[in-house]
């Protein structure tokens, strides 16, 4: 349980990124550097160990620390679904699993295939300005078509797209944003009624447009983690925005997260505090916030936990 407004809540995280020894590997790589610990004199973080159970453990600790229930950890790489598998193996009461797929590499089905049977992998996610696709693309309906059948959550990156770290050590971030918009997942949603799709970060900078979906289809979630610095594109704060989308959506499909990601900053209770402060603000009562932060993660998840128990 954390402290909030409304006294002690549970708290489920829809959104921590696990940064692994893989994720860092592929940095130093992208870098011209010849191991992961020649990061350390660049990002002054720590860096984990080749063994992802040793980081599990890290965020376990943490996430008892600040009384948080469970978190969706995102292995943030492409190709590294064993890091999240194994960390979620080693606690699969404290942790769900969603690792990031590019679909246009020529083994995407495959390994959408084997986390689909992997019951320690529950979402995949997606970053179409990242990896330059469109999601309404027929190339990729048999990725969908799969996460439909084993009720895979699908995880879809829309908006302004930065990579903190990428920045931090002067890698370029070659991203098209032309693929961003939460208007291309329109079409998917509604061919794909059975999954449950979550926008992150309120659409980052596109909030009209993911409303817009999100209202058309039942099936669209919205997570609210990160900072939320798009907000200045458009002249809104927290209040506004939760205001918006309550008022649109209602409190149902709203999934508290925080983006965290790094240690030694750890999980990041500072957003914590800002949403649950900007949610009281506008009337919100405790059940309505127990929603939020804690119970509609677990619904959201709740199909593909009832196809786990049968893999």
């Amino acid at each position: 349980m954390a402290q909030t407004p409304w006294g002690e809540l549970p708290i489920n995280d829809a959104h921590v990124h696990f940064f692994s020894h893989n994720f860092y590997a592929s940095l130093a790589r992208a870098k011209g550097l010849p191991h992961v610990e020649a990061l350390q004199a660049v990002l002054d973080w720590e860096l984990p160990a080749s063994d992802p159970t040793a980081l599990a453990n890290r965020w376990v600790a943490e996430m008892d620390r600040h009384g948080t229930r469970r978190a969706c950890l995102i292995a943030s790489v492409p190709g590294d679904e064993a890091s999240v598998a194994a960390a979620v193996a080693a606690y699969r009461d404290r942790f769900f699993g969603y690792f990031m797929l590019d679909p246009t590499q020529p083994d995407a089905l495959q390994r959408a295939e084997a986390a689909a049977h992997n019951p320690n992998l529950h979402g995949i996610c997606l970053f179409p300005a990242m990896h330059k696709f469109s999601l309404a693309d027929d190339r990729f309906t048999p990725i969908l078509e799969l996460a439909s059948q084993y009720r895979m959550v699908v995880f879809v990156h829309c908006g302004a797209l930065s990579v903190g770290v990428r920045q931090r050590l002067g890698l370029a971030s070659l991203f098209d944003m032309r693929f961003s918009n939460p208007i291309d997942l329109h079409s998917v949603a509604l061919r794909f009624p059975q999954i449950r799709f979550v926008i992150p970060h309120f659409g980052a900078g596109l909030l009209r447009e993911t409303l817009m979906v999100a209202d058309l289809c039942s099936n669209v979630y919205v997570d609210t983690s990160s900072s939320n610095r798009w907000m200045q594109y458009e002249g809104l704060n927290l209040v506004s925005v939760f205001r918006r989308v309550i008022d649109v959506l209602g409190p149902g499909r709203l999934l508290f997260g925080t983006d965290s990601s790094f240690f030694p900053r750890g999980w990041h209770a500072e957003i914590l505090w800002q949403q649950s402060s900007a949610l009281y603000e506008i009337g919100l009562n405790r059940e309505q916030a127990e929603q939020i932060f804690c119970h509609n993660l677990e619904g959201v998840l709740a199909p593909r936990l009832q196809v786990i128990r049968s893999l």
